[in-house]
């Protein structure tokens, strides 16, 4: 199954559905599909995905972190957005225009539109915004096909929520509508109150937000290995402390 909530009135490809909220208790693991697992070892493997003592920017001790940042090499982010396409496809969301913000969402946006074309064999439009307006030849603060219809907001992760509000209002400021937001991992735990930054962007903005894997994948994925126990006790302790 795939990993998101949603509040308000969103489509996917069954059609309209109304508020609806997806809880499960922390002992209980959703069955990953394959390209989710496939996604896990590879972020393992590429550093991206690492186990130990971090501190976080909240000031919280983390068992693990996460840096899409090191999918930094051609062949690693072409298989970053085949990832990418395949959350949207299993997802079944409707969608006209696909957003990167900028400055991770950019190569995240390039690399997800090429790889739908070559799975799916459609033609995705995409745009990604620039820090700072320019002030000559085309001008404006984007770049990329014109902002239109249902639009879906690519990221890597959402840790306040400020990059999304400011998609958000770029992408109505063009008269567009956001559909979703798709990111690679959702951390599921508490942020200042005891909702999770993922729930409160979905509040906010009535939008559901998916993701490629969450933190019980991360422990469902450790708990197959043997030996990565240790790394499991860390997992699962901070999730009893945080997690929602």
């Amino acid at each position: 199954m795939f990993h998101g909530r949603a509040h308000g009135v969103a489509k996917t490809a069954g059609g309209p559905y109304h508020s609806w909220v997806t809880v499960y208790p922390l002992h209980c693991f959703i069955a990953m599909q394959p390209f989710q697992q496939e996604f896990i070892q590879y972020a393992i493997d590429c550093g991206v995905l690492r186990f130990g003592q971090f501190t976080l920017k909240s000031g919280r001790q983390s068992p693990y972190f996460f840096n899409t940042g090191l999918f930094d090499s051609g062949a690693r982010l072409g298989k970053l957005g085949r990832f990418y396409a395949q959350g949207l496809l299993h997802a079944g969301l409707h969608y006209s225009v696909l957003y990167g913000p900028a400055y991770k969402g950019i190569p995240l946006v390039c690399a997800t539109a090429i790889a739908l074309a070559d799975i799916s064999g459609r033609e995705v439009p995409f745009a990604f915004n620039r820090k700072e307006a320019k002030d000559h030849g085309e001008g404006g603060s984007l770049v990329g096909a014109p902002l239109q219809g249902e639009v879906v907001i690519l990221d890597d992760v959402i840790t306040a929520g400020t990059s999304v509000r400011e998609s958000v209002d770029i992408i109505r400021q063009a008269g567009a509508e956001p559909s979703a937001v798709l990111i690679a991992l959702d951390r599921q735990e508490k942020g200042q109150g005891d909702r999770s930054a993922v729930a409160e962007v979905e509040a906010t903005f009535g939008m559901p937000v998916k993701s490629l894997i969450t933190l019980a994948d991360i422990i469902g994925f450790l708990r197959q290995r043997q030996s990565l126990a240790a790394e499991l006790a860390g997992m699962e302790k901070y999730r009893e402390q945080y997690g929602v």
